[in-house]
């Protein structure tokens, strides 16, 4: 369950699987913005309900490697439930490739875990005063990253659903919903992405650096 640290500062939320790293961006997060409502999550899950349900969320810290969501899959799905939201992305990646790459689905910063905490203050503040990485320069995988920006949440958790290898059928239970709406989302998916069948659909979102789950 998403854990509570009340504030008045508006919602933020740490979505980490590790506590002790959810602690230490808790307090970066205190010296940029102390009357903050903290907001912790330790799954891709628990995360994207908190997206959902919080009002006033101001920013979200997320990590590249959460629990059901692996690649950027996870920033992916974030950025379509809040995408007026900004994303700090945090991991122990390599900082240049993966930074570029997040900021493609929908990332606003990158925070690496080995930073010292000043530098995890000047990320946060940067990232609640507006400021955003510099969006990556590769005209084809650029265009596929807008079509992807316009599925919905529903939408998108079917093509992950897709990227597991998932028959519709099975889509359907996961996601508890009829066999007839996941054939919609994705003849939808389809033609947003611009692809003929699952298999260009799959390609594409693993050139965005979308995974299936473990």
């Amino acid at each position: 369950m998403p854990q509570h640290n009340s504030g008045d500062g508006g919602a933020i939320l740490i979505a980490d699987d590790h506590p002790l790293f959810r602690q230490a961006l808790g307090l970066a997060v205190m010296g940029v913005r102390p009357d903050a409502d903290i907001i912790e999550a330790g799954t891709i899950a628990a995360a994207l309900e908190v997206a959902r349900n919080q009002e006033g969320l101001a920013l979200i810290l997320l990590d590249l490697h959460m629990p059901g969501a692996e690649g950027f899959m996870g920033i992916a799905l974030m950025h379509a439930q809040v995408p007026d939201v900004p994303i700090i992305v945090v991991s122990s990646a390599d900082a240049a490739n993966a930074a570029r790459e997040a900021r493609r689905v929908g990332a606003v910063g990158f925070l690496g875990k080995h930073e010292d905490l000043a530098t995890m203050e000047q990320v946060i503040a940067a990232a609640l005063a507006g400021e955003k990485m510099a969006a990556p320069a590769d005209e084809p995988l650029d265009a596929m990253a807008s079509k992807l920006a316009e599925l919905t949440p529903m939408q998108l958790q079917v093509l992950h659903g897709v990227l597991a290898g998932r028959l519709n059928k099975q889509i359907a239970h996961d996601l508890g919903i009829a066999l007839p709406t996941v054939k919609a989302h994705m003849t939808a998916v389809l033609r947003k992405l611009d692809v003929a069948n699952r298999t260009q659909a799959v390609l594409a979102a693993r050139a965005l650096g979308l995974q299936a789950p473990d």
